[in-house]
């Protein structure tokens, strides 16, 4: 926080520091490093300042604090840019809107965030981007930058019906299939009808999603979208529409149904980025968002690292079993 200059006593054996400076010293450590952490947690740097002064300093500038956060900078370089071991069996893809400021004016700027799922059943942060829209060319450059780190295995993509991200995973991602979030689908048929009968459609659509096995549930689908032809025309257009993105999730493990169905792990974790973001406001520059949003996820991440797996070892193997095959048997006639 500044110098002091000491008199310093000499003695024959060697320099002499008194003992009550490296305490001193280690804690001064501790107190600066309250600053970026600080920034991370969502206080502005005016309330930065206000923490330090209440830590004892005599205050902190502006600029000081963010030549602090950019120490940050090292860590989520590292972070975003590591390699990925997969297989990723399941990818769960979705983006927010932050102001940042551009040539003096405020802009908005997409941020897209991808979590996945390991086939040894842990979660984890695998990457994020800022860029200024989610168009499909922005989203194919997000994940061919994932495939270039590592990602592989990738057999179910959970997202919204984000505009271009659908022919993105299509193209990048061979062979996945796509799960269209069955909560914002519900939101879209929802308004699409007056709001009074938001809770007769709601709970129509619901009845899909408790069936027990798959067979049921695209009867239940069938008969939801025949019952509501007279009287909901254009949800009935939107459910033949889109059957089969929305139930995707059914050509995978039961137990892995509540997981997969939607984007709600990842609201989650949007969520907490947006209540840190949310005291910025406007960010002076793309490198303030990448450097805050990629500490948060960074921190997450480790979290993740240490609590137990997502989805368990035994479920996961269900997806790697090869299917049954159908034994027929002929007659002696026709063997001999």
């Amino acid at each position: 926080m500044g110098t002091i200059d000491l008199q310093v006593p000499r003695v024959r054996d060697g320099g002499f520091v008194p003992a009550l400076l490296e305490p001193r010293k280690r804690a001064a450590r501790a107190l600066m490093a309250v600053v970026p952490e600080a920034y991370v947690e969502g206080l502005s740097t005016r309330r930065v300042d206000d923490l330090v002064r209440a830590l004892g300093l005599n205050g902190i500038s502006k600029s000081r604090v963010s030549r602090k956060c950019q120490e940050l900078d090292q860590l989520v370089e590292r972070f975003r840019t590591r390699p990925l071991h997969g297989p990723y069996p399941y990818l769960w893809l979705d983006a927010l809107f932050l102001k940042v400021r551009q040539d003096g004016r405020s802009t908005s700027q997409a941020v897209v965030l991808a979590t996945a799922v390991k086939a040894t059943g842990e979660r984890e942060v695998v990457g994020f981007d800022v860029g200024p829209s989610e168009d499909g060319e922005f989203w194919r450059q997000f994940l061919r930058a994932l495939v270039g780190r590592g990602l592989t295995g990738v057999q179910l993509v959970v997202s919204d019906a984000h505009l271009g991200l659908k022919s993105a995973i299509a193209s990048v991602l061979h062979g996945a299939a796509w799960q269209r979030c069955r909560i914002h689908f519900v939101r879209n048929a929802l308004s699409l009808e007056p709001k009074s009968t938001e809770q007769t459609v709601a709970a129509m659509l619901c009845t899909v999603f408790v069936q027990p096995d798959a067979a049921a549930a695209r009867e239940q689908w069938r008969k939801v979208v025949d019952g509501f032809r007279g009287r909901f025309p254009r949800v009935a257009e939107l459910m033949d529409n889109a059957e089969e993105d929305v139930l995707a999730y059914l050509g995978f493990p039961r137990e892995h149904w509540r997981q997969i169905w939607s984007t709600n792990p990842l609201e989650r974790l949007n969520r907490e980025v947006k209540r840190r973001t949310d005291v910025v406001g406007i960010f002076p520059t793309t490198g303030a968002v990448v450097r805050l949003v990629g500490a948060i996820l960074a921190e997450q991440h480790d979290e993740w690292q240490v609590a137990r797996r997502y989805l368990s070892a035994e479920s996961l193997a269900k997806l790697y079993e090869p299917p049954d095959q159908e034994v027929v048997s002929l007659p002696l006639a026709a063997v001999s």
